[in-house]
């Protein structure tokens, strides 16, 4: 331990014994004692084998899981309202889904799970994620539009999560729809029609007429059939799924969206998720009905949890509240100590330090609370702000969290002078209260590009004016005057625009700038003025350079300070 502190006090970082280290700061070690080291973070380890050792007997057949998954507004949500004859859409802001939707449907006496992901770029996670927990994947695409960039994005989703794609090529109502070319452009990315003698399965619908749905949902099982011939699991065992969505409910509290992918899922259980544990003290299935008990391939809402657990984690039945509450915060633990770690350590203030910092030019921080309804959305959010990077201007969540915003998220804010943003939330009138007292500003958003969009521009105002140059005039000496109690005057000819006193100007001989000052005065004949036009003669004093010979030039110019209204322009030197 005393040499692992050394190293670090050789590296500029005091730390004590009882400190955490980032994940750099442990490479960094590692590097000075020539080790090999592989870091493990809690996200990455396996809660539980993924391949369960169950007597084929114990097996039977579960509903595939299909994701719908392709490009915003290509109509992923209307397909799938059309297909369970509901409507999502109109509850949903600007018309995109912002969460993910578990649901099913009865196909000839079978069933089909459905997840729904949000079509916008920012909910990349949540697409990816939905990608993992699922059997086949539809990807729609519309007729009149084609394969977008997300479209690309989504292939390659389910490709990594090796599942089999469906195409549902929709909008086939529209004037313009074109199918042919929607099945070259996705022949190119390695999806080939059957009837063109490829592999991939298409149907042509129309979510807003219903037209061929019957065809799509056929096909979809046909693959189920054909490509996954596993789509079984054993009931009779101990529930484990993962979490689809989870969120804080005014009124009923942490409620979870979860997936059984096996085992039965009972009021009454013991359940942990990641760092939330409870015992499941209601069931509800995706029409809001309650239910006793859920089996593979069900989605269900689970009531019990003592907080939203973070979507994504494995949810698995234990055998008592102890187990789940120990595992849960061995877990818990682990997050707070990765937490610790990330955090910069506090560097001191001193007279040293703060000259380093001026000759560098200090980095302006820009604080965020984040606060969202769902889980989901607040990783989505978090995720799309860490696209901001600028070597001027930092962006910080120091915390994010689901939930209505709280006092203590406004002390926090107050704190770190922290900005405050609310993804489909708001502050309770004692919050807003407090913020208005401490200063502290709250925006509250519905539609995530609107979000990201100020928060850019908040960061966009942080950044320092770009220094622009413009040249003015030029003035070429003809003849030098010495005055004795001034200096040299020369007097010049102005052969380009206009020549202003106080103007900066950069004397230039043969070529090369050897002097750059200002004029200090300006003289036609006698007088003193504050500018000489092109075409007239004039005399002129350079502040503190009395070496100008004939035959020099004089450039005029003017510095401009432009303030910056994105954070791809960068200032000049």
């Amino acid at each position: 331990m005393p040499e692992i502190i050394k190293i670090l006090m050789g590296l500029g970082q005091m730390r004590t014994a009882t400190q955490s280290l980032s994940d750099e700061e442990v490479e960094l070690i590692a590097t000075e004692v020539k080790r090999e080291i592989t870091i493990k973070h809690a996200a990455d380890e396996e809660e539980e084998p993924e391949a369960f050792d169950d007597p084929e007997e114990s097996l039977t057949a579960r509903p595939p899981v299909v994701t719908i998954m392709g490009h915003v507004d290509h109509g992923k949500t209307t397909l799938l309202d059309a297909i369970r004859d509901a409507r999502v859409v109109a509850t949903e802001a600007g018309g995109i889904t912002q969460h993910i939707g578990a649901y099913q449907v009865d196909v000839d006496g079978r069933k089909i799970t459905f997840l729904d992901t949000p079509g916008h770029e920012a909910f990349t996670a949540m697409r990816a994620r939905g990608a993992k927990v699922t059997d086949i994947a539809v990807l729609v695409v519309a007729a009149d539009d084609g394969v977008m960039p997300q479209t690309k994005e989504s292939i390659s989703h389910a490709r990594a999560a090796q599942v089999p794609i469906v195409v549902a090529v929709n909008k086939i109502d529209l004037a313009d729809a074109n199918i042919d070319r929607v099945k070259g452009e996705l022949a190119q990315e390695g999806l080939n029609p059957e009837d063109w003698g490829g592999d991939t399965q298409f149907a042509a619908v129309s979510a807003k007429t219903q037209e061929n749905l019957d065809e799509l949902l056929e096909k979809v099982l046909l693959v189920a059939d054909l490509e996954l011939e596993g789509l079984k699991a054993n009931p009779n065992t101990e529930a484990s799924g993962p979490i689809i969505e989870s969120r804080l409910d005014v009124g009923r509290g942490p409620v979870a969206t979860l997936l059984v992918q096996r085992g039965t899922l009972k009021v009454g259980d013991a359940i942990v998720a990641g760092d939330a544990y409870g015992r499941v003290k209601a069931l509800f299935d995706y029409k809001g009905e309650r239910q006793e008990s859920a089996g593979p391939g069900d989605p269900v809402e689970i009531l019990g949890f003592d907080k939203p657990p973070a979507a994504g984690e494995l949810a698995r039945v234990v055998e008592n509240d102890r187990e789940a509450r120990e595992l849960a915060n061995k877990r818990g633990e682990r997050l707070r100590r990765e937490q610790l770690a990330a955090v910069r350590p506090a560097t001191g203030v001193s007279l040293e330090r703060l000259y380093e910092q001026l000759q560098a030019g200090e980095v302006s921080d820009l604080n965020l609370v984040v606060r969202g309804d769902v889980v989901g959305s607040v990783e989505a959010v978090v995720s799309e702000l860490s696209k901001f990077e600028h070597s001027e201007v930092r962006l910080n969540v120091i915390q994010q969290g689901v939930g209505a915003i709280t006092q203590n998220d406004i002390m926090l804010a107050s704190a770190s002078d922290a900005l405050i943003v609310g993804f489909n939330v708001r502050p309770n009138a004692e919050a807003r209260e407090l913020a208005s007292r401490e200063g502290v500003e709250i925006r509250t958003y519905d539609v995530i590009y609107k979000l990201t969009e100020e928060i850019e521009q908040a960061l966009v105002g942080k950044l320092s004016a770009i220094s622009t140059e413009e040249t003015i005039g030029e003035a070429e000496v003809r003849a030098l005057f010495r005055v004795s109690r001034l200096g040299t005057i020369a007097g010049c000819m102005v052969t380009h625009g206009v020549v202003r006193r106080n103007g900066s100007v950069r004397v230039i001989r043969d070529g090369a700038v050897i002097y750059t000052t200002t004029i200090s005065q300006l003289k036609r004949f006698k007088d003193d003025v504050r500018e000489v036009a092109e075409g007239f003669e004039c005399g002129i004093l350079l502040e503190g350079f009395n070496d100008v010979k004939e035959g020099d030039v004089l450039e005029i110019f003017e510095t401009r300070e432009i303030e910056r209204t994105t954070l791809d322009e960068a200032p000049t030197a």
